[in-house]
């Protein structure tokens, strides 16, 4: 047999803590050269935890359809995206989703929650099911075929009747789950049939879910169809964070600001320190860069949406509490004030960067709370 030249797309965390990212990496070299990258902010956490950064590349901020792309322009032979969804349902609909999001017709094998009495291999493209057969035999999974998925997914469909506006389901949610739009929680689900509602960009309704308006605020105009939803936990394996040592500057520090849980928080992993804004964002920021040593000072309201199983801080943060809806009127006044409108900026002393930063709030009110780590 022919050896392949194979891409590995891995998303998610959970194909990596589960161990089945470096299994089936292992088991695929018996078919050819293989090449891994991923797809996803969280993934990127799970590999750095388990070591695995020289045989999953994650130096690019990736969507898992873009490293299908990269994959087919360096003329991989056959593209595995391998991932661990929720549900089948969630995973295949995934799976779906990045097919139709990838250039062209490109030759993608699904590998879909390995460990579970459900897991499957699904070949995206006909020529491709010997091959998705042969590994479903192997690995003892179901082999599923695309034409299943397509009626699994829109047999019941939320979406009919919703007129002219943009209307996207949700496939495989269960009731009280969190819903994400890019990166921002957006509302929480209260059934399985779920869809969300865009005018002219702005999300306006959650079928099935209950809208967080504040969410809706600070995601801002998007296009709902390109959009990644997800729904659930971002991370739901209890591990053991890895801490990377860092060479940082005993002279002067870098003090990045970060309004945004979508944004790319690994660019960050060199500064000394990090302003975060918003409950979510607050949250993931800290726990990703916990990693890098990075302590966080969190601009917060309370309205927190769990969002990881377990979250990390590094020893020097602050958390700050205010009242509901003030987190982001604050951190507009500390962007300004402190930051120049700057994403980041040098500093000589961080203690005196926090006094400046405390007295801006005081400035603004006393109806504050802080707690440190």
């Amino acid at each position: 047999m022919k050896k392949m030249k194979i891409g590995l797309v891995v998303h998610g965390p959970e194909i990596v803590d589960s161990g089945y990212a470096l299994k089936f990496l292992k088991f695929l070299e018996r078919y050819g050269t293989v090449k891994a990258r991923l797809g996803g902010t969280m993934g990127r956490t799970a590999v750095i935890d388990a070591n695995l950064e020289d045989k999953i590349d994650i130096s690019h901020k990736l969507f898992p359809s873009q490293s299908v792309d990269k994959f087919s322009d360096e003329g991989s032979d056959v593209i595995f995206l391998i991932n661990y969804g929720k549900s089948s349902v969630t995973g295949h609909a995934f799976g779906y989703k990045v097919y139709n999001n990838s250039t062209g017709h490109p030759p993608i094998v699904q590998m879909e929650r390995p460990g579970e009495p459900d897991g499957s291999v699904v070949p995206w493209r006909d020529d491709l099911t010997p091959l998705a057969a042969e590994i479903a035999t192997e690995m003892g999974l179901r082999l599923v075929s695309p034409e299943e998925i397509r009626n699994a997914l829109f047999s019941q469909d939320p979406c009919q009747g919703t007129g002219q506006t943009i209307c996207r389901k949700i496939a495989g949610v269960s009731p009280g789950e969190n819903i994400f739009v890019n990166g921002i929680v957006i509302g929480k689900s209260t059934s399985s049939e779920v869809a969300i509602i865009a005018e002219e960009g702005i999300i306006t309704q959650l079928i099935g879910g209950t809208l967080k308006k504040h969410g809706v605020e600070k995601l801002g105009p998007v296009e709902l169809e390109k959009a990644i939803v997800k729904t659930g936990l971002l991370r739901k394996s209890r591990v053991k964070p890895r801490i990377l040592k860092s060479e940082k500057s005993n002279t002067h520090f870098t003090i990045a600001y970060l309004s945004h849980a979508a944004e790319d928080i690994y660019k960050l992993k060199n500064a000394d320190l990090v302003v975060t804004v918003g409950d979510d964002t607050t949250l993931v920021a800290a726990d990703i860069l916990y990693r890098f040593n990075v302590p966080i000072i969190g601009i917060t309201d309370g309205d927190l949406d769990k969002v990881v199983e377990e979250g990390f801080k590094t020893e020097g943060s602050l958390i700050i509490e205010f009242e509901s809806g003030w987190d982001d009127l604050v951190g507009e006044k500390i962007f300004s004030e402190l930051f120049n409108h700057q994403e980041s900026i040098e500093i000589e002393n961080i203690e005196n960067f926090k006094s400046k930063l405390l007295q801006i709030i005081s400035n603004i009110t006393s109806q504050y709370q802080v707690r440190y780590s």
